[in-house]
């Protein structure tokens, strides 16, 4: 009989983590997986994640842990920094000793978005926001501290629970009668149980083709695009304006074109990703099935 696969998920009680939970509950019976909560380790405690890493001697570590408040970071600099970055150097430096793998997950916000091209693996970082610097300089201490490691940089992540931009849009647009979103921010939904599926077969398959991958859905849309195929999938009535992002300042300066090319992890997994739209239906026949 082969032996299973130990596998560790940190920051499980996030919305990613969550959903990788869910989805190892629907299959993925050889892999034996501890899900920690931010309660259960703390990333940012050197000596405790040395500590939890070597009791476990796992196989994997998918590190779903992360400070993700983006407009609140401009403020909480020193907190987001603490998860991003040391956390992310705290974990690589432990699978260093243990001999683990480490999924680590990043974002687009890594990118200015001036480009206007989708952005491969290969092209040159430079964040906007104190979010986006944090988790490039975890993607940095990540390769800095471990050879065996995947970084997969995603965007735009939303789930059928929890706290996100789907799950803002169908309250708001229950609740008013109006709604403006921006249009000149343009990217990829990301069905956050397409990302979990995707990083249980970098763990399934031991790929040692190690180093930065990018998985979003398929196609391209702006957030205006995305609230009104949110409304129209679901049947919510609602008069959405587009608005452009000066009409509406955050604390945080977002990329205005963010959209990844997703070539390299189409190619290592032999990938047919599914259109952003798509799963959307997915999450909102979920989201229904939830609150039956």
């Amino acid at each position: 009989m082969e032996k299973k696969k130990n596998l560790l998920v940190t920051g499980a009680g996030g919305q990613l983590g969550q959903v990788v939970r869910k989805t190892v509950a629907k299959g993925h019976d050889h892999l034996d997986i501890v899900f920690a909560t931010s309660a259960d380790l703390d990333i940012t405690d050197e000596a405790a994640v040395n500590r939890f890493m070597e009791q476990g001697r796992f196989d994997h570590c998918i590190n779903c842990a992360a400070y993700t408040q983006v407009d609140l970071a401009e403020t909480e600099m020193a907190k987001a920094h603490n998860i991003n970055e040391t956390g992310a150097r705290n974990l690589a430096r432990a699978c260093k000793k243990t001999g683990t793998v480490l999924v680590h997950i990043s974002t687009d916000f890594v990118f200015n978005g001036k480009q206007g091209l989708p952005y491969t693996e290969g092209d040159r970082p430079a964040p906007l926001s104190v979010y986006g610097k944090s988790k490039y300089m975890g993607e940095q201490q990540v390769a800095r501290n471990t050879e065996r490691h995947f970084i997969v940089r995603t965007s735009w992540l939303y789930a059928a629970t929890g706290h996100n931009f789907f799950k803002s849009m169908l309250k708001y647009g229950r609740e008013r009668e109006a709604l403006g979103v921006v249009y000149d921010q343009v990217g990829t939904p990301t069905f956050a149980n397409d990302l979990a599926e995707v990083l249980l077969q970098l763990v399934e398959t031991e790929s040692t083709a190690y180093g930065i991958y990018h998985f979003s859905n398929e196609g391209v849309a702006s957030w205006y695009d995305f609230a009104q195929a949110i409304f129209d999938i679901n049947g919510v009535e609602v008069a959405l304006q587009p608005i452009r992002t000066a009409a509406y300042p955050l604390p945080a300066t977002r990329p205005a074109y963010s959209v990844m090319d997703k070539g390299k992890i189409k190619r290592l997994l032999n990938l047919q990703i599914p259109h952003w739209r798509e799963s959307l239906e997915r999450a909102s026949k979920m989201a229904r099935e939830e609150t039956d």
